[in-house]
């Protein structure tokens, strides 16, 4: 199983950006996607999370709103569209499958919750 990131950009404030992570297996859709992020001297950080079907979708507190998680099954695809881009959004942003088939809980915020990571993709937004 491989992810693969991409989309990343340098960005000014208050744009958009659409990311993108790929996965290599036809298994994709019954997995359960999440994104992170991580910026330099800080740990990596909840961002968003998507269902096997595309309807149950799950949003870290600072990006509610601004950010949207979607899914294409069928290009083994999940997208994280980014609008309204603070500098604080700055950061690596990885894609990682869940290590359960379903959210339980609150068991899909922790990094240690999913199994298998991409690289990355570098998000940085210009004040």
């Amino acid at each position: 199983v491989q992810f693969a990131e991409s989309g990343g950009a340098v960005v000014q404030t208050g744009g958009s950006l659409r990311l993108s992570c790929a996965a290599s297996e036809l298994t994709f859709k019954d997995w359960v996607i999440g994104w992170f992020r991580q910026a330099p001297g800080k740990e990596r950080e909840f961002v968003a999370a998507i269902g096997w079907s595309g309807v149950n979708t799950y949003y870290g507190d600072s990006v509610k709103g601004r950010f949207t998680i979607s899914r294409d099954n069928a290009k083994n695809t999940v997208y994280l569209q980014m609008s309204i881009l603070k500098p604080e959004d700055t950061a690596v942003y990885y894609c990682a499958r869940l290590k359960n088939a379903y959210v339980v809980g609150s068991r899909y915020l922790d990094t240690r919750d999913y199994d298998v990571w991409g690289r990355g993709t570098q998000v940085t937004v210009s004040s």
